[in-house]
């Protein structure tokens, strides 16, 4: 062979060689060429906002969401309802039949979030991820005023305390046994912890534990329980999430400090938890008391008044209450006559011939609040009835020098947060010298309206719509001994 030949020959073979190798890659980059490129699964809240609607875990009590009128309320429905408006989306709410059904349910994909007045426990941290807390509370002892014998810790030593099963309270008391302490705890299935303190204040069991909101809000519906000592230290209240939804998390904490920045959550915790710390016991005892003794007489009266002029009979009723004490003969030192109060001027404008028969009295009450209400419609929804009753309490005159203080002080003078803080100054001689009408004795028709609403809020608890559980304890969650 001769030296072209050789040349040629080992080209050859080298072209082989490559031809052979290029064609192993591309044997061998088929497979991985041909599988189709891996989808990223949306997150949480890209599947949210995807399908247009987030989906809440929560229960149904006075605390997170019941109906009332046919209405939806509730302070978690409320907050939840705010965040889905945030997002832009649509809100459905899932009721959790069992409190502790509540976590595999998320966990599940029933929901995306629990809104149900969670506590942050190291026990449920293992299991989901929380907001940041959005209220702070402290679990209380909760006993009948007439139980003297328990009032500090130690006093628990041989009792017997019925919690809901499953709840931090649950777990607490259980902490506090393995740490030495002697008492009975008597877990119980789906009943509320507010339905709890009601067996309280009827002297059905002797003990039960809540959370400070829960309580304090309970005992105007249940005076005769009482609020005693904290247990534990203080906790927060948050929403939780599934452990993998952490930009949903981020999402919520977002949502809750701008909320508590422009203040929509101060107006959510006031609709429902307004002067939740005022309590008298004497005046709402009684109160309740003749809610059964005294109203019942003049309740048919009342619902036909307030249906004619589109008023909440209950309101109304609240305010009567307010006015009279439901005291058909009732009169007051500066001259206001029966059951609504009505002055002689306002009796006779609205053609009241006796003043203390209760159908003229309420219907010219009535009325008078709805001309008030409609005097005032530049103010809304909540602001105006609550200009109306402060109206009807110290007169439109009055009201209207609240206003112009207000627009002076660069306050809206439509929203009753501006006229609470005006109308108490028309008391001080620096305000009222300047005013038309003068002198007011501008705090009481803020605490008129104040009290009014705490007297509609018992009796609207009266008509929330979910069942009360009849009290019996399960043979599985009998006392197991000390």
């Amino acid at each position: 062979m001769n030296f072209a030949n050789k040349i040629n020959a080992l080209l050859t073979n080298r072209i082989i060689i490559v031809v052979f190798l290029f064609a192993l890659v591309i044997a061998f980059s088929v497979p991985f060429l041909s599988k189709p490129a891996v989808q990223k699964l949306p997150t949480p809240l890209e599947s949210i906002l995807d399908a247009g609607e987030v989906m809440f875990l929560t229960r149904n009590n006075a605390h997170c969401y019941y109906i009332y009128r046919g209405e939806p309320m509730g302070f978690e429905y409320d907050l939840a309802g705010a965040f889905a408006d945030y997002l832009g989306v649509k809100l459905k709410i899932t009721i959790a039949e069992e409190w502790e059904k509540m976590i595999p349910s998320l966990k599940e994909g029933s929901g995306h979030i629990i809104a149900a007045s969670l506590t942050v426990t190291p026990k449920r941290l293992a299991q989901v991820a929380f907001s940041d807390g959005y209220m702070t509370i402290q679990q209380h002892v909760i006993i009948n005023r007439d139980n003297h014998n328990i009032k500090d810790i130690d006093d628990l030593s041989g009792k017997t305390i019925h919690i809901r099963k499953g709840t931090s309270y649950h777990d607490l008391l259980e902490k506090m046994k393995a740490e030495g302490m002697h008492f009975d705890v008597v877990p119980v299935n789906n009943i509320p912890t507010g339905e709890l303190i009601q067996h309280v204040a009827n002297g059905e069991i002797d003990i039960t534990i809540a959370d400070s909101n829960v309580a304090m809000l309970n005992r105007r519906y249940f005076p005769r329980a009482v609020i005693g000592f904290p247990i534990g230290e203080k906790e927060h209240l948050a929403w939780a999430v599934d452990p993998g939804s952490e930009s949903l998390r981020e999402e919520i904490n977002t949502f809750f400090k701008m909320i508590k920045k422009n203040g929509t959550y101060k107006k959510i915790y006031a609709r429902y938890y307004a002067d939740v710390e005022r309590f008298d016991f004497v005046d709402l005892r009684a109160y309740h008391r003749r809610l059964v003794t005294r109203l019942p007489k003049y309740g048919h009266i009342i619902k036909a008044a307030s249906d004619k002029h589109g008023f909440d009979w209950r309101l109304i009723s609240a305010q009567m209450y307010q006015e009279s004490h439901f005291r058909q003969w009732v009169k007051s030192p500066a001259g206001a006559y029966g059951l609504m109060q009505l002055t002689q001027r306002t009796a006779k404008s609205h053609g009241v011939k006796d003043i203390y028969n209760p159908e003229q009295n309420i219907n010219a009450g009535v009325k008078h609040l709805k001309e008030l209400y409609d005097l005032f419609d530049k103010a809304e929804g909540a602001d105006r009835l609550f200009i109306a009753f402060a109206a009807y309490n110290v007169g439109q005159g009055h009201i209207w020098d609240a206003q112009r203080l207000a627009k002076k002080m660069n306050l809206d003078p439509n929203k009753w947060s501006s006229l609470s803080k005006t109308l108490p100054l028309l008391q001080n001689r620096k305000y009222y010298r300047n005013a038309k009408h003068g002198y007011c004795r501008g705090i009481e028709p803020v605490q008129y309206v104040r009290q009014i609403m705490i007297y509609y809020d018992i009796l609207k608890h009266q008509g929330i719509d979910y069942n009360l559980t009849p009290f019996s304890i399960p043979a599985a969650a009998q006392p197991s001994g000390i």
